[in-house]
């Protein structure tokens, strides 16, 4: 007889194999059994305050550490991740979803459960999973278990997507073989056919050669699907100039001569937009043309001039190939270019300097203009910086990055809130990996009303995080976009100094600091044990409620326009 092992333990041993090791969600009488299984693996529960809250900081764990678990119990408390799983299938975020559900044999009987529906149907919340995952799986059947745990875990991480595992509560100890464990998880991307990738490369090859004009363009998918060492090396041997899209910054080391800037369409900078819509030949790689992403649909990207580079197809100017995946192309075109054949177009080179006007303005007012290039000043090598959807999400555009600072964002989908629980994932997957390195949020006062709990999380598992928290008295994007001066853009003041303290942060192990004016704003910047983020730290920023950064004023008339057209 070969060794045996509870299917519970399997599923957390595969997760740990991973990478896994915080796992994110809330307990419930279908999931207990199972949670008492972690420490076996290797695992530790995080504990989060509610199901929203908790998909939101797996998301931000997975695009540090590559993949993240979610734990839920059924119905009631998996419905309530699903915004959060949602954002991140939107963004291309691998979360494995598990969700404790009842006995089988309750299942086969019909009983009337609580949190059920009530009317005998227990696949039902499977079924509204179904959309926003990959692939699902109900470990009904042990002998089959293995295979579909090995399975829906591999398809998460290759296609970078979540995936659903329902666990039945009599599930959880039937035992399936243990050997298995040996085999490493197949995580090997298909390979491309390989007569249709050479003509893909070649083809390439010579747009490259005939064009005067070439840029690299990165976006998100760039990061998601794991390419940015082919896509570094591709700038760093070709000496092509580099741009991102909002989704995409961080992507590039923004340090390089090779960087141009941040491309949003009409919402660029003048220079950075005439100099991609310029461009001869585009290397598209990752691209999510969404509203937000491509300065509301104002992309001037030509398809005849234009190479895109995607996770499971490409597309050259008008011709698609299905199943071509990125990885494997780059990697034979690095190989094969003749690197003498390419025409060099410099790029002008970024400034980071605060604008002039601002530098010489008489007004104390922190402003947009003056506040983000002033951050970029600041920042460190190897920060990781999360922005929330609204002002931040915009603001940090105009600030250039330091050489590997990692972006987490939520462009796409867009959820008000999503950035405080991202932050404690993130911070947690920065205290597994790399305890030096700063996690940094930027937050608007009305962003942070939805999901503040999250911040006791953080105090709970002694995470160092620097939070700013943007005062401008509401829903900054939403003005801009519709209703000024509407009332349901208004939210309740908060006094934010008293946050830390109101979720019993240790006084000697937290502070909390206020900045009213530019001054202030130096001063804490010069703080050296402020700036070594020695322990959980919150910043009030003051701004004024009607400023706004320069690309969400040319978004926010782009996305109001486009919602009242009939």
């Amino acid at each position: 007889m070969s060794e045996q092992i509870s299917i519970g333990l399997y599923l957390f041993k595969r997760l740990h194999e991973l990478g896994v090791r915080g796992v994110h969600g809330v307990p419930g009488d279908f999931n207990l059994a199972a949670l008492d299984l972690l420490p076996d693996a290797g695992l530790y529960w995080v504990g989060n305050c509610n199901e929203l809250n908790a998909a939101y900081a797996a998301d931000g764990y997975a695009r540090i550490k590559g993949i993240s678990a979610l734990v839920t119990t059924f119905g009631v408390g998996e419905l309530s991740a699903l915004a959060g799983v949602a954002g991140a299938y939107s963004e291309h975020v691998p979360i494995v979803h598990l969700v404790g559900v009842p006995h089988t044999a309750s299942q086969k009987r019909g009983l009337l459960l609580h949190h059920t529906l009530g009317n005998g149907d227990f696949r039902v919340f499977e079924k509204m999973s179904e959309n926003i995952s990959v692939t699902q799986t109900l470990l009904d059947d042990h002998s089959k278990a293995a295979d579909e745990i090995d399975r829906v875990l591999s398809a998460c991480w290759v296609k970078a997507r979540p995936v659903y595992i329902g666990l039945p509560t009599n599930m959880v100890f039937k035992t399936v073989d243990a050997s298995r464990l040996e085999t490493p998880l197949d995580l090997s991307i298909p390979p491309n056919n390989e007569e249709t990738e050479d003509a893909v490369v070649s083809e390439i090859c010579e747009l490259i050669y005939k064009s005067k004009n070439t840029i690299i363009l990165a976006d998100a998918c760039a990061i998601r699907h794991r390419v940015l060492d082919e896509l570094h090396e591709l700038i760093e041997r070709t000496e092509l100039p580099a741009f991102v899209s909002p989704m995409g910054k961080g992507a590039i080391n923004e340090e390089s001569s090779s960087f141009g800037g941040v491309y949003v369409g009409d919402a660029s900078r003048d220079d950075v937009r005439q100099r991609v819509d310029d461009a001869e030949l585009i290397l598209y790689v990752g691209g999510l043309q969404s509203d937000f992403n491509s300065g509301g649909f104002t992309y001037h990207v030509a398809k005849k001039n234009t190479v895109e580079f995607h996770s499971d197809h490409m597309k050259i100017r008008y011709s698609e190939f299905p199943g071509i995946q990125m990885k494997s192309v780059f990697r034979k075109l690095l190989d094969i270019l003749d690197y003498s054949k390419i025409q060099k177009h410099p790029t002008t080179e970024i400034s980071n300097t605060i604008p002039r006007r601002e530098r010489e303005s008489i007004s104390s007012e922190i402003n947009h203009a003056y506040f983000w290039p002033r951050v970029g000043q600041w920042l460190n090598p190897g920060d990781v910086v999360i922005t929330e959807t609204g002002t931040s999400n915009f603001g940090i555009l105009e600030t250039r990055f330091p050489k590997d600072v990692t972006a987490i964002s939520q462009v796409l989908w867009g959820s008000i809130g999503f950035s405080v629980g991202a932050l404690q994932g993130a911070a947690l997957a920065c205290k597994e990996m790399s305890p030096e390195r700063r996690v940094i949020l930027f937050v608007g006062d009305g962003s942070l009303q939805l999901t503040v709990q999250e911040i006791s999380t953080m105090i709970r598992h002694g995470l160092k995080p620097i939070i700013f928290v943007l005062n401008n008295k509401g829903y900054t994007i939403e003005r801009i976009i519709h209703g000024m001066k509407a009332i349901y853009n208004d939210i309740q003041p908060w006094n934010h100094q008293e946050i830390l303290h109101l979720f019993s942060a240790d006084p000697e192990h937290s502070d909390s600091y206020q900045v009213k004016t530019k001054t202030e704003l130096e001063n804490l910047f010069r703080n050296e044990k402020f700036c070594s983020a020695p322990h959980i730290q919150l910043v009030e920023v003051f701004m004024p409620w009607q400023d706004a950064p320069r690309a969400l004023l040319k978004i926010g008339q782009a996305t109001a326009a486009l919602n009242a057209k009939a």
